[in-house]
This record gives C-alpha cells, sequence and structure tokens, in this order.
C-alpha cells in the first residue's frame, strides 16, 4: 500500500491488523484499537459498533482538563458524528499516538547534546524519538497540537470510506453523499453509520483524506454571558453520580492494600524497624523492606498505615532539608553566582561597576517551594505473575512508567501491560513513577508468597514529603530607563537564581534516575526552561534573561504553570511598581509598550472594561497583570501565536489573610475548539493561581515538611473562590492550551491590587509569608 508524507492512521488498519505513520520511512505499529464483538476498526483513532456507538480512542490522561471531550469532539466534528453516541476508549501506549510536539519543546532533555537537531515538530529526529519511544505524555497543553490533525485526518478518512459504501449501495458518486449526525446523505436518502460500518471497514480510504474546510471552532461568546454547549464533558455524568473510575477506585479480586513510609527529605535509607510491633493487626499480610522505604501489605488500607506507625521505621538522613539553608544557597546564588544569559533581545544589558552605568532600579523577588496538592495521592494497583507485571494507573507519562517498572524488576517493558487510568487531579504531579517502582517491586513480593493484585495508596503526609515540588526561586529585577522622567523602559535584565529544574525532571523522566542522582547530575548547568516567561512581551528594546544555576539540595519537579508561575509574577509586579514610582496609570503605561502586540492590547482593553478598570488608585484594590506563553515556549514569538491573557484583581487585606473578591480576565488562545472547556481551565487556572499566590508553599525543617496536610497549606475552599469573569476573543490564530495561562496571571494580578489597596509591595510568594 502507498504510503504518502501525511499517511493517514486508517489507511492501514482498516481490514487489517496494522497502523502505519511516517518518519524517515514508513513505520508499522500493532494496531492499537482492536475492535471487539460487533465493532469494526477505523484506525488508530475510533471504531464504529453495531448499535451505533462511536468509540474515540484518547491517549491523553484525563486529569480534569477536558482531553476525553475535546478530543472526541473533534472526531465527531469531522467525521459527522452524533454526539449523543460518541463514547471514549482509554488509548494503550503506541507510536501511533506519539506526541511529537511536545518531543521536540523536551528535546533538550532526552537529547541534551545538539538538541537544535529535534525541537522542532516537523523535524525527523523529534518524529522518530517519539514513535520509536511511545512518547505520548501529557504536558504543557500539547493536546490539540499533538493529535487535533491525526484525529481529523483519521475521521476524514473513516467519513470518505463510508459514503463511499453508501454510494456503492445507491450508485452514485462518493463525492456527492454527506455525513452528519450519524447518516451518510444523499439526495433526500441515509444510511446510518452503524449499517455501513462492516462494509466501509474493509475500504481503503483516499489519500490524502478530504477534511472539511473549517477545523472545528466555537465563537465566544462576549463578556459575562452564558450560554449551553454544544459538545457537553462526556466525563461529567459519571463524575457527578459518582461511578467515574480514578487510579485510587480499582477493585480487583483477592486485592490487598499497601501504605509505605519515606524517609525524611534528602538522601534516606532504611536503617531499623520492629515488625514484632504490627504482630498483633491480624489483617497484616507482609512487611516489605525497600532501600528508602518501609511498606506494609494488609487487607484494608487502614490496617496497613497502623502497622507502620507501630513497627516506627528509622532512617539514616545525608542532607536533610531545611528551608533556612535553601534561602541561604539561593541568596548566594542571586546575589553572587555566575550566571549565563539563556535569552537575549536587542544587544542585551550587562550592568557595569562604573557610575551611569548600572540600573536605575533593581528589585528583589522570592519564591518558596511550589507543592501540587492534587486531590487525589499517588495511587497505582500492580499484580505481577508469571514474569508479568500489570499496572493500573494515572500517568502522563505511561511508557516511562512501564521502562522504569520492567528496570526495577528485571524484566523487558514488553512484560509490562499499563491499563490508563484517570488522575483526580495532577498539576504535572503524575509526570513522575515513583510509586510505579515501588508497587511493581511490593507486588513481586507478595507475589512470591501468592500472585494477587496489590493497591499501593501514598497518605496525604508521604505525598508532601516525598513529592516534588516547584523549585524555590530567588530573582533581581533591574531596569534602566531612557531620558525625560516618564518610566519609559531603555534595558532590563531578570537574574534568576533557580535550580536547573527542568533538566534535573528529564534525568528522572529520560534517564531514570532517582531524585539525588538527577539532582547531582544536572548541577551548574543553564537551563533556559527554568526561566520561561521571564522575556518581557512588552517593546523594551534590550533584555537579558540570565540563569543562575543555584545548587539547593532539595529535589523538584514541574508544576502546573511551571517557570512562568514565578516569571509571570516578577516581571508583572516590576513593570507595575516603575508605573507607580513614576507616576503612571499602570493600564495605560503598559499599552503604550504594546505596539509589538496588538492582540495583547485588545486583551488589555476588553480586560479594562470587563473589570471597570478604575486606574488602580490608591485603597481601590484593584490591580491588573498580562502575561503570554508563546507556542513551542520559544521567547518573543510576537503576534505569531501563543496564548494571551489580561486578569484584574480586585483584593484587599484581612485580618488573618488575604481576600480576593473578583477575578477578571480577558483571554486569546486563538481559535477555540470547545468554549466551556476553555472557560472551565482558565477559571480553574485562576484559583490554582491563587492558591499559589496565598499558600500551597512547603518548608521544610529537618527533612520533614511543616505542612503535613491540606489544612496546613492556606488553599483556598469555595467559600474564598472570588467571582471570575472570563472574556475570550474571537480569533483565527493556531489553537492554543488554555490551562496554564491564569495560573501564572494570578499571582501578580492579586499582589499588584494588594499595593493598590495598602500600599505595600509584596514581593515573596506566597504572599504575606514574610510577614509585613
Amino acid at each position: 500500500m502507498p504510503i504518502s508524507r501525511r499517511g493517514v492512521l486508517i489507511g492501514a488498519a482498516v481490514g487489517g491488523g496494522l497502523v502505519a505513520a511516517w518518519t524517515l520511512r514508513p513505520r508499522r505499529f500493532a494496531d492499537p484499537l482492536p475492535p471487539g464483538r460487533g465493532e469494526h476498526a477505523f484506525g488508530a483513532w475510533l471504531k464504529i459498533a453495531q448499535d451505533g456507538v462511536i468509540a474515540i480512542a484518547v491517549p491523553q490522561l484525563e486529569m480534569g482538563q477536558g482531553a476525553t471531550t475535546v478530543l472526541p469532539q473533534v472526531v465527531a466534528q469531522e467525521l459527522g458524528a452524533d454526539w449523543r453516541q460518541v463514547a471514549v476508549e482509554p488509548a494503550p501506549v503506541s507510536g501511533a499516538y506519539a506526541n511529537v510536539p511536545l518531543a521536540a519543546r523536551w528535546a533538550p532533555l532526552w537529547m541534551p547534546v545538539l538538541p537544535g537537531l529535534a525541537d522542532r515538530p516537523d523535524d525527523i529526529l523529534a518524529r522518530r524519538f517519539a514513535e520509536s519511544s511511545r512518547f505520548t505524555a501529557t504536558a504543557d497543553g500539547t493536546t490539540l497540537a499533538a493529535y487535533e490533525m491525526p484525529c481529523r485526518e483519521a475521521a476524514a478518512a473513516a467519513r470518505a470510506v463510508l459514503c463511499m459504501a453508501a454510494a456503492g449501495r445507491w450508485g452514485v458518486a462518493w463525492e456527492e453523499c454527506e455525513a452528519a449526525a450519524g447518516f451518510v446523505l444523499h439526495d433526500g436518502k441515509r444510511l446510518s453509520f452503524a449499517a455501513l460500518a462492516a462494509e466501509a471497514a474493509e475500504m481503503t480510504a483516499p489519500d490524502p483524506p478530504p477534511l472539511r474546510a473549517r477545523p472545528p471552532a466555537e465563537t465566544p461568546i462576549p463578556g459575562e454571558a452564558d450560554a449551553a454547549t454544544s459538545y457537553a464533558r462526556l466525563d461529567l455524568p459519571a463524575k457527578v453520580d459518582g461511578t467515574f473510575l480514578f487510579a485510587a477506585d480499582v477493585r480487583l479480586p483477592g486485592m490487598v492494600y499497601a501504605a509505605i513510609k519515606h524517609g525524611p527529605a534528602g538522601v534516606a535509607e532504611l536503617t531499623d524497624f520492629d515488625p514484632r510491633a504490627a504482630a498483633h493487626i491480624g489483617e497484616l499480610v507482609q512487611v516489605i523492606e525497600g532501600k528508602r522505604w518501609l511498606a506494609a501489605v494488609a487487607t484494608n488500607w487502614w490496617a496497613a498505615d497502623r502497622a507502620l506507625a507501630a513497627m516506627e521505621p528509622r532512617f539514616r538522613v545525608v542532607g536533610p532539608l531545611e528551608t533556612g539553608k535553601i534561602d541561604e544557597r539561593l541568596d548566594r546564588a542571586v546575589r553572587r553566582g555566575k550566571g549565563e544569559a539563556v535569552a537575549v533581545r536587542g544587544e542585551g544589558v550587562e550592568w557595569g561597576p562604573e557610575p551611569g552605568h548600572g540600573p536605575d532600579l533593581a528589585l528583589r523577588y522570592d519564591v518558596a517551594p511550589g507543592a501540587h496538592v492534587t486531590p487525589e495521592t499517588a495511587s497505582v494497583t500492580a499484580r505481577f505473575a508469571d514474569g508479568r507485571l500489570e499496572l493500573w494507573m494515572a500517568s502522563q507519562a505511561p511508557e516511562r512508567a512501564r521502562r522504569a517498572a520492567a528496570k526495577a524488576l528485571g524484566i523487558s517493558v514488553e512484560n509490562v501491560i499499563f491499563y490508563p487510568m484517570a488522575a483526580g487531579g495532577s498539576f504535572d504531579r503524575r509526570l513522575e513513577h515513583d510509586h510505579a517502582i515501588e508497587a511493581a517491586l511490593i507486588a513481586r513480593e507478595v507475589g512470591r508468597v501468592r500472585s494477587r493484585p496489590v493497591q499501593l495508596i501514598w497518605s496525604r503526609w508521604e505525598e508532601q514529603l516525598a513529592g516534588r515540588p516547584r523549585a524555590p526561586v530567588a530573582a533581581i529585577v533591574s531596569a534602566r530607563l531612557a531620558p525625560g522622567g516618564e518610566g519609559r523602559i531603555a534595558g532590563l535584565k531578570a537574574r534568576i537564581a533557580v535550580q536547573p529544574s527542568a533538566r534535573e525532571f528529564g534525568r528522572r523522566l529520560f534517564g531514570n534516575r532517582t531524585a539525588a542522582a538527577a539532582l547531582a547530575d544536572s548541577a551548574g548547568e543553564a537551563d533556559p526552561m527554568a526561566v520561561e516567561g521571564a522575556m518581557p512581551l512588552y517593546d523594551i528594546p534590550h533584555v537579558t534573561v540570565e540563569h543562575v544555576p543555584a545548587d539547593t539540595g532539595a529535589p523538584s519537579g514541574r508544576l502546573r504553570g511551571n517557570a512562568h508561575g514565578y516569571t509571570a509574577f516578577f516581571i508583572e509586579s516590576f513593570i507595575d511598581e516603575l508605573a507607580h514610582r513614576h507616576g503612571r496609570e499602570p493600564l495605560s503605561y503598559r499599552m503604550e509598550m504594546l505596539g509589538g502586540d496588538p492582540r495583547m492590547a485588545e486583551c488589555l482593553q476588553r480586560a479594562a472594561r470587563l473589570a471597570e478598570w478604575d486606574g488602580g488608585q490608591a485603597q481601590s484594590g484593584k490591580g491588573l497583570a498580562c502575561h503570554r506563553m508563546d507556542a513551542g515556549g520559544a521567547e518573543g514569538a510576537g503576534d505569531a501565536g501563543g496564548g494571551r491573557i489580561v486578569c484584574i484583581a480586585t483584593a484587599r487585606q484581612e485580618e488573618g489573610g488575604v481576600r480576593v473578591s473578583r477575578l477578571a480576565a480577558c483571554v486569546d488562545i486563538g481559535r477555540i475548539v470547545n468554549l466551556d472547556i476553555a472557560r472551565q481551565q482558565i477559571e480553574g487556572g485562576l484559583v490554582f493561581g491563587m492558591a499559589q499566590a496565598l499558600g500551597a508553599a512547603l518548608s521544610y525543617r529537618q527533612g520533614v515538611p511543616e505542612q503535613s496536610r491540606l489544612a496546613d497549606m492556606n488553599l483556598p475552599t469555595l467559600a474564598d473562590v472570588p467571582e471570575i469573569a472570563v472574556d475570550f476573543v474571537d480569533s483565527d490564530a493556531p489553537p492554543f492550551d488554555p490551562g496554564e495561562l491564569g495560573v501564572a496571571v494570578a499571582a501578580p494580578a492579586i499582589a499588584n491590587a494588594l499595593h493598590s489597596a495598602t500600599g505595600l509591595r509584596l514581593r515573596r510568594l506566597p504572599l504575606l509569608s514574610g510577614g509585613l
């Protein structure tokens, strides 16, 4: 069968067992979506059953962001399906679902030598890596970028063969037929997809497939108006009635439960425990000793947890984490550490010691380690028997979890069967797979006595203790102003001290390194991903973003918003302070510098109308912030693409904390595929960003987090969630994922609002964490 560069997935799968994709040469994969009884497969993406149900594969982790609705919507619209007959099937790991855009974006992590050879989605090396390693990771908002076109092509090919089957019965040209609402139509005649599926599945689709003229898009409605969505979330009914299954909901015959105790944060080794102290717990099945942890297995989780407490495991710790020491190291790094310019605009900026060669203003900002605080703690079910391991878990990088578990047991990755489960929140926490390794080892030990599945669940305390928080940061932002006294910025420098957190994460994910080894291996490396978002979106002629690789000694991980969660705080707080110091109204001051980004200028104007902006006058309690995330992580993409957001917060200080009463945002994310989910993502991101601004941080004493429970994190409750108004710009630009925009912009908007309300400048996250 001839393969074109656009090789549609359906082409090799219809009537056969292989799916083709294109790289340096055509590659073939085992069919990842085999049909069940009464079903007919149409490539790697969809099946049509005899009862008319259309099952659509989703190779992304559903963790609340709506992936199990948006991708089926793309298929349904291109196919002409009836949304009421659409169902979702979690896709197994397969090279057919390679996330090439994310592989390209993360090229410095898996190919640190010469990453420029694979840092674009159309680079052959990026595609070969993603396909050969079955890289289907869910991260960085790449779901649509990676899968919208493959979904459309697969659906268009299926639509074509369905029309061919109908046209053959009617004796007409298939190009004259149309597909809509689950039927093929022609001149008053119609046949259902179900009636045509068996016949169509034996036909060969045209290559290239006949795509519809317009991609999926919804037109935003103005301001605070609301309307019924055309494509309701497919997971919503099950989540409302409680039947939706998350990773911790797995129940298998004969299953036992494991609780685990890790050593303090640092390099910890288990030294002693008293197994006799748990002998009275009748439900206890087994005690399993790891190098850095102790696990108890029982017929219920509570008994296992009680057994651990009774055995009182003790650990030897090298370099236990101490917040004071971390802060001292960051302070040394930002003041005297050697930095590297990782992003430069114009001639860049470098301050000299001579008079007149320094900045006119330099301000210091600090950020504490950020916790994920996922509703569902780390959970995985494992069964090991006859040299094969089965895993039921929620993972943003399932193939990396499979490989790590296989290596831990000394078996081939082909002997690890992965069953994807949904996550009860992730915020990038499920990019890690420590719990998969632990569950595999525990399951092997349980299997030595009797083969039975075991479910490992971390307690909330273990999630706090053994998690990977977002790295702590210290930064100095400085600027030289143009003559005239109007506060115009001639040059700006952002000097950011933070560990090379993306490089560290990459060594864990792709190199399967331990947390301590990854931290040591990445020490001293410049890491542009660790300072993303620090390049100002404004028309400042000369800018330097400098990364100072700090050695904090504390392992770190990715967190929703990632570097944007703190770089937006630095830049937008600094811009606001410059405006106030020079008597400039904050909105007009920003607008004056947006000549190169008219899309952001429109967002700023519309947000001002939505929030009834009053100029941010003293004691008004209103503050604003802007932020842009460029597609693919490229800094300075300008008007070419990416997503934009402007947020105006209304806040005030109250006894015992901060009260945010309203968040009004205008967003430009290009073409909107599903307006309802886009709104949910912006609203959720703003609330998540508010949590990061006011709490959700960790501090350590002797390697132990001082925040052991969610109640210790100062998280917003439902009563604390402010009124939120979101306005979307109607745009034909490429779609941009909205999930992290709100996270980035919330903290600076709230900080600037608090300055308006109180006159105080707060330059540390969480706000008020250092007192007044």
